[in-house]
Formats: C-alpha cells, structure tokens, sequence
C-alpha cells in the first residue's frame, strides 16, 4: 500500500475536512488534537497522564523544533499516535509519535537554528549515512509536528486503538479510544519533518559530520 505522508501541516496549515482521509490513508494531526482534546477538562487529563508516566514523554523538551530530513527511511515494527510532550516549564505540546522498531536512513540530515542577542541566527547542522553505511536505530521514537513524504506501508492498521497497539517498540502506545495506525514495514522516500524529540535505544550515525555556523543553513 503506497501513500502520499502529510500528518500534520503545522499551525499555519489548513486542517482537512477530516481528522483522516481514507482513500490515502493521510492523517491530520491538527484536526485530530481539534478532535481529541476539545478543552481544559481533556488537556488536564492529559497532564495527569503525562505526570503518571502514560504518555510517550520520557524527559522535557527544549523550546525549539528542529528538522529532519533524509532521502530514505526503511523500517521494520511502525506504529503511529498522538501524544503530549511536555517542556521545562511543564507547557503541553501536542505531537504525533512515529515509533519504529529497526530502522535505516540515507543521507540523513538535522539542523536546529538558535538566534541570539547581537550574534543572530547560528546554525548547527548534522549530516550521516551519506556513504555506503546507512544510519541504523533501533526503538526509534520521533515525537514530531510535520511530517511529509512518499510513503509505503506493509500490512497497516488505520484507526486502530492507541492503546493496542502492538507492532512498534515496547512502550510504543498511546491513551485508550485514540486514534493510531500501524504497519510490518514502513518506507518513505523525501522525508521531511518537524520535531520536538527523538530517542532511541541505539543510534549509529555512519559517517557523522557536525558543522555549527553563523546565519540560518536548515536542512530543508
């Protein structure tokens, strides 16, 4: 099954008719959080969950997003749903949790710009697996607001429960009566996307090249 990826288009987007598209299988997680947390009353209960350990959240967020890119990402155990992180001053911010079980990316990409007072914008950026050695990881866990790419999924499960979920990583559920999909297998080529987070039990980075600089240089 091959699917064009647009989960979330950020808050400037235009959210779907639907919190999902059934003939693509395309999810916007804008209309889904409109959805799923209606008011004060769910988003509590989204902090008692989060403070009880529910929640994917496993540390607090810095105040900046950063971008992801790669020409192709292969993995085996993917599930998706929508979650809460959670920054130091313990504001909640709603993202959708790709959790993957092994994966392998090609010529990975991140980049994160921090403007500062009198110096400006300074740039780090993080390339790897631009050679014949792909980045591998495995429990890989992307808590992200954008996603976009052409992707293609074995055996997938839209609309499932979040919290039976049982092809992703260990731990990777989200809160009863939620929306979640998951697949055997997942490819996406052109990924592009915007994140809080990432973790993951192993991470190798084959030929890691790291370069900080002044102005804004993004990987996309």
């Amino acid at each position: 099954m091959s699917v064009p990826v647009n989960v979330y288009d950020g808050p400037g987007g235009l959210p779907m008719n639907d919190a999902q598209d059934p003939a693509t299988g395309r999810v916007n997680w804008l209309r889904f959080a409109a959805l799923a947390v209606p008011g004060f009353a769910a988003t509590a209960a989204l902090a008692v969950a989060l403070a009880n350990g529910a929640l994917a959240a496993s540390f607090a967020v810095s105040g900046q997003q950063f971008k992801v890119s790669a020409d192709r990402l292969d993995g085996t155990g993917f599930a998706q749903y929508g979650s809460v992180d959670a920054n130091a001053r313990e504001d909640l911010l709603p993202v959708a949790v790709t959790a993957i079980k092994d994966a392998r990316l090609k010529d990975l990409c991140q980049s994160v710009v921090t403007t500062l007072p009198v110096i400006g914008d300074i740039s780090l950026k993080l390339r790897a697996g631009t050679g014949s050695e792909a980045v591998t990881a495995k429990d890989l866990f992307v808590d992200a607001t954008q996603l976009s790419g052409n992707a293609e999924f074995n055996s997938i499960e839209i609309g499932r429960d979040a919290s039976t979920l049982d092809k992703g990583p260990d731990g990777a559920q989200g809160m009863q009566d939620l929306f979640a999909q998951q697949a055997d297998t997942v490819g996406i080529t052109n990924l592009r996307q915007v994140a809080w987070a990432t973790n993951a039990g192993t991470f190798k980075l084959s030929g890691l090249n790291m370069k900080i600089s002044k102005g804004r240089h993004e990987c996309f």
